[in-house]
């Protein structure tokens, strides 16, 4: 988009400063919107380049994140305090509680339990592994903060890898990536557990999948899945597009990779010892709902009121009827729709979906949503709302759990009933953005993202491909294709433009002269 020499580039890019109300309103303060003659995309910036800023952005951040945790980095990791200081990380917790300071290494050590895929487990024994070689001999407490030190600067660089990739996605709308780098969400979760190390597997697999390789795409969701669960969630995102474009190769493709991937990495553990790789699943299954889940917050007010709970079998199949449903429901908007959704849009559904649905939900699973947002719908208002919601549910898990786990002061625990409220909340901060989706998806004159002619910047195969399958009373004509700009949307109340996205008198549709 921009070149060293100056020479101008093919198109502008989008600045969210000029065309976005609520940041042009929040910049004022450093400056103000990007000048009316500015040019970005077609001169280059100089050195402060979109991916250099954006690098040091999320640097900034990333200490932020490190000092969050710094009151147990300086008095330990212990309960309640680790609580009411709202520095927890499981990073800690499990390096003391299953041995990893020990020499108890998940899926290496025979016999060893560990309550997470594969992939995870190797994570956690490799960074042990690495606190071992440098710690030597220091104290458990110094070792436990060498081992989150150890992952935090991992985790640095995964959050960094991150957003280059949000950035390559996002095509003419680099800034977008500024959501991943500065999330307060990330700032605060990122730190607990290691998810952000399957948000980078899936944003490198959307990555993949955008530059028309599907197979790869697949390979990278079936590591990420060997985390985390979710990344292979996005396969339901590429199969309803196949459907509706009648493509299935790079779903086939894709699922290809995915079922290879995860296989190559647990189906050697799972032939040296069963019994220790089943223990996640098996643990999974049989576990009471998690807390700050919809179905924990039923049992909790259940118990209290005397009445009869769920038990974990009926959680599960509770939580698996409403996924599926909730599924059913986004790929008949998706074909029902006047115009074939972004990739990013059904993917943000689906993986929502998920999150509220699930029998268990942690602060860090808003993790997997951030990208998702970024790329699915780019409006700060609609980002720092929910954001806001998820930081006051985060700090009030911390309170409750104070008092329910380790039986703190009174003075400093959350009720029962303040902290249902929270869990409320934050469950509908989730569906108001899923909601703000689905609009955009059912009007697509106001996307932000589909402005002069672009279809779907993730699309990968299925950009711009006409439709084949839909719902609709009256099919399109054969010349309405799916990227065929803003065709039909064009008049009426569209999403803001700016001024870097007026085009010259010659230019053509998709920005080109």
């Amino acid at each position: 988009m921009t070149s060293g020499t100056g020479r101008r580039g093919p198109y502008r890019i989008s600045v969210p400063s000029r065309s976005d109300p609520a940041l042009r309103t929040l910049v004022e303060g450093v400056g103000g919107p990007l000048g009316r003659r500015a040019d970005p995309g077609r001169v280059s910036p100089g050195w402060f380049t979109v991916e250099r800023t954006l690098i040091l952005m999320t640097v900034c951040s990333a200490v932020l994140a490190v000092v969050v945790k710094n009151p147990c980095r300086i008095h330990g990791w212990s309960s309640p305090d680790y609580f009411y200081r709202a520095c927890y990380s499981d990073w800690t917790e499990l390096y003391q509680s299953r041995g990893l300071g020990e020499g108890v290494l998940p899926f290496i050590t025979p016999g060893a339990l560990f309550e997470y895929p594969v992939l995870l487990g190797l994570l956690a024994s490799g960074t042990a592994v690495l606190v071992e070689l440098l710690a030597g001999r220091a104290d458990a407490a110094a070792a436990s903060r060498l081992y989150f030190d150890v992952n935090a600067v991992l985790l640095s660089g995964v959050w960094i890898l991150t957003v280059l990739a949000t950035l390559r996605l996002a095509g003419r709308r680099p800034w977008d990536a500024a959501v991943v780098a500065t999330a307060p969400v990330v700032i605060l979760a990122g730190t607990i557990n290691w998810d952000l190390w399957a948000v980078l597997l899936a944003t490198l697999g959307m990555l993949a999948f955008a530059r028309d390789r599907p197979v790869l795409a697949g390979i990278l969701w079936g590591l990420g899945a060997a985390v985390k669960l979710y990344p292979v969630l996005l396969l339901g995102a590429v199969l309803v597009l196949a459907i509706r474009s009648g493509r299935y190769r790079p779903f086939v493709g894709a699922l290809s990779g995915a079922l290879a991937a995860w296989l190559a990495v647990n189906l050697p553990f799972l032939l040296r010892d069963p019994a220790g790789w089943g223990y996640f699943l098996t643990f999974s299954e049989t576990r009471d709902a998690g807390f700050s889940s919809a179905w924990y917050v039923y049992n909790a007010l259940a118990r209290q009121a005397g009445v009869a709970t769920l038990p974990p079998g009926a959680i599960n199949a509770g939580a698996a009827v409403l996924f599926v449903l909730a599924c059913a429901g986004i790929a008949v908007l998706a074909l029902r729709a006047q115009r074939r959704p972004r990739l990013a849009q059904l993917a943000l559904l689906v993986v929502s979906a998920f999150v509220l649905c699930n029998k268990v939900y942690s602060p860090q699973y808003a993790l997997w949503l951030v990208p998702l947002v970024a790329l699915a719908v780019p409006r700060w208002r609609v980002i720092l709302a929910w954001q806001f919601v998820q930081i006051l549910h985060w700090a009030a898990v911390w309170l409750y759990l104070g008092g329910m786990t380790s039986g703190g002061p009174a003075a400093n625990n959350l009720g029962l009933g303040t902290y249902s409220w929270a869990v409320l909340t934050h469950m509908l901060s989730t569906a108001y953005v899923m909601a703000v989706v689905a609009r955009e998806i059912l009007v697509p004159r106001v996307d932000v993202v589909r402005r002069i002619g672009i279809d779907d910047p993730q699309g990968g195969p299925f950009d711009g491909t006409p439709d084949r399958v839909t719902l609709r009373r009256r099919a399109s004509s054969p010349r309405m294709r799916a990227g065929a700009g803003v065709a039909g949307g064009a008049s009426g109340s569209a999403a803001r433009i700016g001024l870097q996205d007026r085009r010259a008198p010659d230019a053509r549709p998709d920005g080109r002269r």
